[in-house]
Formats: C-alpha cells, sequence, structure tokens
C-alpha cells in the first residue's frame, strides 16, 4: 500500500474519532436521511454542536446533506467510513466461547 493510501486512512481515523461522530455516522446508515434535529434529539447534545460535528463529518466527504425544503437530510457516502462503522459497531449475536 501506498503513503498515500495510509495519510487517507488515518484522516478518516481522525475524523470518526470523537464518540458524537462516530454515533452520527452508525445513527445515519440505520437510520439515512435524518436532520439535524433528529440527531439532536438522539444524542442529547446542543443543536449547535451537532451542526459543528456534521461540518467535519462533510468537509472530510464522509456524509453529505441534501436540501428537502426548509430541511437538510444527511447520508453516508464514504465507503469505507461505512466498513470501519460496521466493523466497529458490529453487534454480536452470540456471546463468544471461552
Amino acid at each position: 500500500m501506498e503513503l498515500e493510501t495510509y495519510n487517507e486512512i488515518a484522516e478518516l481515523l481522525k475524523v470518526l474519532g470523537h464518540p458524537a461522530r462516530l454515533c452520527i455516522v452508525d445513527g445515519l446508515l440505520k437510520n439515512p436521511g435524518c436532520n439535524v434535529t433528529f440527531m439532536q434529539s438522539c444524542l442529547s447534545i446542543p443543536q449547535s454542536t451537532v451542526s459543528q460535528h456534521l461540518a467535519k463529518l462533510k468537509s472530510a466527504h464522509i456524509i453529505e446533506g441534501k436540501r428537502e425544503g426548509l430541511e437538510i437530510k444527511y447520508k453516508v457516502i464514504n465507503p469505507m467510513a461505512i466498513v470501519i462503522i460496521q466493523v466497529l459497531l458490529k453487534e454480536q449475536s452470540t456471546t463468544p466461547s471461552k
């Protein structure tokens, strides 16, 4: 793998390395098309804080927003971020054996 690829992955991990942003991306994967108000109610943090996290995710090309009337609905667009979240937050249906 080339150094540039490692740099891209490292930058992606930096952006995803905040609990609120992990939660936002995970939530958007489970429920695409959410708006800021919905995310704010799920996260229990101020709407301005959610907007700041969304801005970082957008600038890293992890999510995109599409205007629908007065709302902006967000979805995850970065395939590598999707894989990372799925691996990190995979729910196990069985208890691992010892």
